[in-house]
């Protein structure tokens, strides 16, 4: 039974790395069909985001009386708990916090390369911030190896597990920086993961039309 009112609205775009966890989770435990997605933008200043999430940061998921739960680990938590399932968090014990602060490191890749990205978005013909970018990249760099020395399970997702399919596929997308090259392991890890589990392949990145401006990038496309 679930602790609040549905239907489900998840305010977010379909390139959100964040997001793309909701959507990934939501679907691992069945629950895809419960949310209905709505298109939201952290950088329209009129978009109602605001409003249910002061922060402006998507995901952010509404209930049928408007109240509002973010961000993507409380929705994943919430989730979890609305199908009785003991995954993809462990319920207690070690393993819970071991996952938690793997997928906080998977989750650190794809902020630090989101705020690469903003580098250039939010200082549109400014030269680049090498001592920043270089500070940023040592961040994504230095969680790629640690994952590439010890990579989460290949057979069954956890949190940290989508976390960092999440940070990936972003990597791979927006290309920040080289890593599959650099880290074969985790290329390997990607590859077989997104081969067993069909939740990964039924949510993509899907950059739409209306999501890219006119530079070719998305609009919207992190927190």
């Amino acid at each position: 039974m679930t602790p609040f009112s549905e239907p489900f609205t998840l305010r977010t775009t379909l390139t959100s790395p964040f997001g793309r966890k909701v959507r990934i989770a939501a679907d691992l435990l069945g629950l895809a069909e419960r949310l209905r997605i709505e298109p939201a933008s952290t950088m329209d200043a009129h978009d109602t985001l605001r409003t249910q999430n002061p922060l402006g940061r998507i995901p952010c998921l509404l209930a049928a009386d408007g109240e509002a739960i973010h961000d993507s680990w409380v929705i994943v938590e919430l989730l979890q708990d609305i199908a009785g399932a003991d995954r993809p968090i462990p319920k207690s014990g070690a393993a819970r916090y071991r996952a938690l602060t793997r997928a906080t490191l998977a989750d650190g890749i794809t902020e630090a390369a989101l705020l690469m990205i903003y580098d250039s978005r939010f200082r549109p013909g400014a030269p680049p911030s090498e001592q920043w970018l270089a500070h940023l990249r040592g961040k994504i760099e230095r969680a790629l190896a640690a994952f590439d020395a010890e990579p989460p399970d290949r057979e069954r997702l956890d949190i940290a597990g989508i976390g960092l399919v999440c940070a990936l596929g972003y990597l791979d997308w927006r290309k920040p920086v080289d890593w599959r090259g650099p880290y074969p392991a985790l290329a390997e890890w990607l590859d077989t993961i997104t081969a067993n589990e069909p939740s990964i392949g039924r949510c993509p990145i899907v950059v739409s039309d209306q999501e890219l401006s006119a530079n070719g990038r998305a609009a919207s496309s992190g927190r």
